[in-house]
C-alpha cells in the first residue's frame, strides 16, 4: 500500500504541475492575443512604468552595487593563484553584464514585483473589481494584464542596464580602493573588453525576465482564490513560479547566446 500511495501521490503531483503548465501557456496565448487588439489604455501603461521600473530601481541599484563589489573581490582572489590579477576589471564587467546584472535584477524584481501584482489582481478579484469590468465591457486582460507585461518587458532592459553600470561601479570602486587598481587602468581594461552584445544579451534578457515576472503575477492573481488566504497563495506562488522561469531562461538564453 505504501509504494501505491507513494505513486498515486507522484502522479497527483505530476498531474498537477503539467495542469498549470497548461494553463500558465494558454493564459500567456490569452495574453499575447490582447496585447494586439486596440485599444492601449496607455494611462494604466505609464503608471505601470513607474510602478515597475522606476520604484524598482533603488532595489536592483543597490544590489547591482554590491555584487559588482563582491565579484571583483572573489575574481581577484581566485586570478591570483595563478598571477592574472589583470583579469579583474574584464572578468567583473563581462560577468555583470552578461549573468549577474539581468539575472539578480530579475529576481529582485520578481519578488517585488510579481507578488506586488498578484497581491493587487488577487485583491481585485475578491472584491470583484475584476466581475464589476466585465459588467462596464471592459476586457480585464486588456485593462489589467496587458499594461503590466509590456511595462515590465520594457523596463526591465533599462533596470538591467543601470545595474549593469552600478555594478561596474560597484567592482570599480572596490578594486581601486581595496585591490590596489589605477583607476584610467581599471576603467581602460572594462572597455577594452566588453564587446557590444556582451551589453545586448544582457537586455535581451532583461526583455524576457520582465515578460516573465509579469505574467507569472497576472495569471496567479487572476486565479487567486476567495479571502485573504487565496490571496496570500497567489503571491507566493507568483514569486516562485517566476524565479524558476527567470533561471530556466537564463540558461536557454545563454546556450543559444553563447553556446558557439
Amino acid at each position: 500500500m505504501t509504494v501505491f500511495a507513494t505513486l498515486g501521490a507522484t502522479g497527483r503531483a505530476t498531474a498537477g504541475i503539467l495542469g498549470t503548465m497548461g494553463r500558465v501557456i494558454a493564459f500567456t496565448g490569452q495574453a499575447l492575443m490582447w496585447t494586439f487588439r486596440p485599444p492601449l489604455h496607455w494611462r494604466e501603461l505609464l503608471v505601470q512604468l513607474v510602478q515597475i521600473g522606476w520604484l524598482s530601481l533603488p532595489v536592483v541599484g543597490l544590489t547591482a552595487l554590491f555584487t559588482g563589489g563582491a565579484l571583483a573581490l572573489q575574481i581577484y582572489a581566485g586570478s591570483a593563484r595563478f598571477s592574472a590579477e589583470f583579469a579583474v576589471p574584464s572578468i567583473t564587467a563581462i560577468g555583470m553584464v552578461r549573468e549577474l546584472g539581468p539575472v539578480l535584477g530579475g529576481l529582485m524584481v520578481a519578488a517585488r514585483v510579481a507578488s506586488s501584482i498578484a497581491a493587487e489582481i488577487g485583491t481585485m478579484k475578491v472584491s470583484e473589481q475584476i466581475d464589476a469590468l466585465r459588467t462596464l465591457a471592459v476586457e480585464p486582460m486588456q485593462y489589467l494584464t496587458v499594461p503590466r507585461l509590456l511595462a515590465a518587458t520594457l523596463a526591465m532592459p533599462v533596470l538591467v542596464a543601470v545595474g549593469d553600470a552600478i555594478g561596474i561601479l560597484g567592482g570599480y570602486a572596490v578594486g581601486v580602493s581595496r585591490l590596489g587598481f589605477d583607476g584610467p587602468t581599471y576603467l581602460r581594461n572594462t572597455l577594452d573588453f566588453l564587446e557590444f552584445w556582451d551589453v545586448g544579451s544582457g537586455m535581451v534578457k532583461g526583455a524576457v525576465f520582465g515578460f516573465l515576472v509579469a505574467l507569472s503575477g497576472c495569471y496567479f492573481g487572476m486565479h487567486s482564490g476567495r479571502g485573504a488566504q487565496g490571496v496570500g497563495e497567489a503571491t507566493k506562488s507568483a514569486v516562485v513560479l517566476a524565479s524558476i522561469l527567470i533561471l530556466t531562461a537564463n540558461y536557454l538564453l545563454t546556450e543559444a547566446f553563447f553556446s558557439a
